[in-house]
């Protein structure tokens, strides 16, 4: 009976207050789903549903895959199963952000059943952002990372910035047209190509080819990496294995794209040093223009923006210590400042209810090895070719792979473990509280 009902529910249609238990049991559903497919990690999205289930009367054991959500309802030993589809491929925290909204006006007897789940359905429809402001976000965001990597001349600059600008806009324009999961990035990253090989061409690009890498540096998923490495430690397999998967898909099309763009005007990226040194408040700087670049990717409500900001900012300072002070490697540097991302922003984003991959990502960008990866794969194929086959290219290409590998794991395993402690704190604290 409670599936035929769930089956017919239509959140548009829920006018009048409806009949428990199976209009609440599509509410606690549609906030589920709102949750998953935009970016929320997977232990807040299982937590929170069994939470607002059990404060509206009802006992339900939550589950997710890589495409589908779900409820295991009741207490009997054969509990009806509710399977909703849900692919977790997006992140949109204005969408979280008002989905918890509503279940919070819901619990404190603001609103009713109906209206709660009209307020869910419309923030799952939530448009996003105004594309001028994605493009300007992009072109901001790729812009900021060439200054960290040492950009020294303005036309460099300036072109990196209608790279990535003109790159964004062809992302919303193919959105429209397709929903294949990899489109985007490809043509994306052959735009970016294409314009850093014109560049390259006529001399208008440094040895380190910034124009070509930057405008696809922003579109590496690094918050699905992260929920991918903390499915994987929670001994979700399947599910962070899915998630890894999908990353690396998107990373392949992305470096794809980048290396046909360049070859079709006969260029290649070099395994040489990847950057300039560059002052900390320069760099400082330029960190909090690229995390307010991925947070308005992310579409962070503007009361959450100063918190990436400025812990980002901090992260980025700690990172230049390391390596310019203290002569770290750079997988070292980005260890400490991840674990100081991590300890500050997950009580954060456990009281906002934001997405910790999202924020905590937006607060590292900049770490991320995208540019190691691209000339790692340049390098390869110039060694497939054996055109230039050379021992220093050979080597550099190993050396780049393996310095994107341990920044990587060195991310992840900063970022993850202060959130895995902190959240086992928070759930230890609560059951003694509840005993």
């Amino acid at each position: 009976m409670i599936q035929q009902d769930i089956q017919g529910y239509s959140a548009v249609a829920a006018t009048t207050e409806p009949t428990p238990p199976a209009d609440r049991i599509g509410l606690v559903l549609d906030f589920a789903r709102v949750l998953y497919v935009n970016g929320q990690a997977t232990d807040q999205t299982l937590d929170e549903t069994e939470q607002v289930a059990s404060a509206l009367g009802l006992r339900i054991d939550a589950d997710a895959r890589w495409d589908e959500l779900q409820l295991q309802i009741g207490d009997d030993v054969l509990k009806p199963i509710i399977e909703a589809p849900a692919s977790p491929s997006n992140v949109d925290m204005m969408r979280v952000a008002a989905a918890t909204s509503a279940i919070k006006e819901l619990l404190i007897n603001r609103l009713s059943i109906a209206a709660a789940t009209q307020a869910i359905y419309a923030a799952a429809k939530a448009p996003p952002l105004p594309t001028w402001l994605f493009m300007f976000g992009a072109a901001g965001g790729a812009v900021a990372l060439a200054i960290i990597f040492g950009i020294e001349h303005l036309v460099p600059a300036a072109i990196i910035f209608v790279s990535a600008f003109a790159g964004a806009g062809l992302r919303r324009v193919l959105a429209r047209h397709t929903t294949n999961l990899f489109v985007q990035p490809f043509c994306a990253a052959l735009l970016a190509g294409l314009i850093g090989a014109l560049a390259v061409r006529y001399q208008l690009s440094s040895s380190l080819r910034l124009v070509c890498v930057c405008p696809c540096m922003i579109l590496v998923p690094g918050p699905h990496l992260l929920n991918s490495a903390l499915d994987l430690i929670k001994g979700r397999i399947h599910l962070g294995a899915a998630r890894g998967i999908y990353a690396t898909l998107v990373i392949v099309a992305i470096t794809m794209g980048l290396l046909c763009g360049l070859a079709l005007l006969g260029t290649s990226l070099p395994v040489e040093p990847v950057g300039r040194a560059v002052p900390l408040w320069e760099d400082v700087l330029a960190a909090g223009v690229a995390v307010a670049a991925y947070s308005i990717f992310f579409s962070t409500p503007l009361r959450m923006l100063p918190w990436p900001v400025s812990v980002g900012m901090l992260a980025h300072a700690l990172r230049w210590v390391a390596i310019s002070v203290f002569s770290a490697t750079p997988a070292v540097g980005a260890l400490v400042a991840c674990i100081v991302v991590g300890i500050i922003l997950t009580p954060i984003s456990r009281r906002s209810k934001m997405p910790f991959a999202a924020i905590g990502f937006a607060s590292v960008v900049s770490m991320m090895p995208g540019v190691f990866i691209f000339r790692m794969a340049s390098g390869l194929e110039q060694i497939a070719s054996g055109v230039h086959t050379t021992l220093p290219l050979i080597s550099g290409a190993i050396a780049d792979a393996m310095t994107a590998t341990t920044i990587i794991l060195a991310m992840s395993f900063g970022l993850v473990v202060p959130k895995l402690f902190i959240d086992y704190f928070v759930s230890n604290t609560r059951a003694a509280r509840r005993r």
